[in-house]
């Protein structure tokens, strides 16, 4: 579908870069659920949406601003329209037809999780936020239709109807049914010692919701299984090592943080995580298996992978490669920039599920 791009230092695995992309931490990647149109947030105060044409051009669609730094961008189910979540403590609702965005949800800290939920009886807009709450926006009224409080600080959610998953501060964990209407379902204690900073819902061979992963910043994968489901071997959760590398002259580890997780559409066991370490790895969460992707053993990016997604169909893997200040403000470069990378998504023969086990 695309070029070949040339190799270089700043591009080990000679993947295709996306143009004019951000000037600031990249936040946030998600394509759309109709078509190959890739949004990005970032930093810098914009989200910006590509659409990936089949003769291999890369289009910038458009972009909008916030006044303040944007933490995740979300699509509408219709694919049409685009959510943004920004420090400025807005949520807005960007049209792509007509180009105009308008505030959607208000609160009183910054924004940092936007999720479209679209339900047989209902459409809503979630929103978490470091004020500690969880609201719920019908787009006809400017008042929430739901509020919830937060045992602390949203850092990470994610949403598969019906349920959704939302990790505070102090490593919470709280499930919610989004049914008849949003309500509060359980609570998890999280395995992982430190500070969650991903999750992702995985589905069972049905498509229905059943568990999820979450990573921390100490370099670990938890796998916590929601109940039971049809035709799954494994329902014991489990945690794994991962995004390690050993010190030069030493037997200690240098641990990053797993800073996205996103599963595939269509095989439904694998996953990718991105590491502060500027790599992304592959997954098999019933195998408990790290899978030979990408080939080779490359060498990592010259900066951490803050965000990584798949398309609809599960051909192409979107990452975002952009400083996310896991070592603090001296490593900081302004000259290596912000870049968004595409590849074709690996290909998933059963004999590649056999990996050597990480549990």
């Amino acid at each position: 579908m695309f070029a070949t791009a040339s190799a270089s230092s700043s591009n080990p695995l000679d993947d295709i870069e996306v143009p004019n992309g951000p000037s600031d931490g990249i936040s946030h990647l998600e394509f759309s659920p109709k078509a190959n149109h890739l949004i990005a947030s970032s930093w810098d105060g914009h989200v910006r949406c590509w659409d990936l044409q089949q003769s291999g051009h890369i289009r910038l669609v458009g972009q909008q601003s916030h006044q303040a730094p944007v933490l995740d961008c979300a699509w509408h189910s219709d694919g049409t329209k685009v959510f943004t979540a920004s420090c400025d403590k807005t949520a807005k609702l960007w049209d792509l037809a007509t180009s105009q965005c308008s505030v959607v949800a208000q609160h009183d800290a910054p924004i940092r999780t936007a999720h479209w939920v679209h339900a047989p009886s209902y459409q809503l807009l979630m929103t978490g936020s470091w004020d500690k709450t969880l609201k719920f926006w019908d787009l006809r009224t400017p008042k929430p239709a739901i509020s919830m409080i937060l045992p602390d600080r949203c850092y990470c959610a994610d949403v598969v109807y019906p349920f959704a998953v939302v990790c505070t501060a102090q490593r919470g964990i709280q499930w919610y049914q989004l049914g008849n209407q949003p309500m509060h379902f359980k609570d998890i204690d999280s395995v992982l010692k430190y500070q969650l900073r991903s999750v992702s819902i995985f589905c069972d061979k049905s498509g229905e919701p059943a568990g999820m992963a979450y990573g921390s910043i100490e370099g670990r994968i938890a796998v916590n299984y929601l109940r039971t489901s049809r035709g799954a071997e494994k329902t014991d959760s489990f945690q794994f090592k991962c995004h390690r590398s050993l010190v030069a002259g030493s037997k200690q580890q240098q641990v990053y943080a797993v800073n996205d997780i996103a599963f595939h559409p269509v095989h439904r066991s694998v996953m990718v995580s991105a590491g502060s370490d500027g790599q992304f790895s592959y997954w098999d969460k019933d195998e408990q298996s790290k899978l030979p992707f990408p080939p080779g053993n490359p060498k990592p990016q010259n900066q951490p992978i803050s965000a990584v997604c798949f398309n609809t169909p599960g051909d192409i893997l979107a990452y975002a490669v952009s400083y996310d200040w896991s070592k603090g403000h001296e490593f900081y470069d302004p000259q290596l920039g912000n870049r968004i990378y595409l590849r074709a998504s690996e290909a998933m023969p059963a004999e590649a599920k056999k990996g050597k086990k990480n549990r």
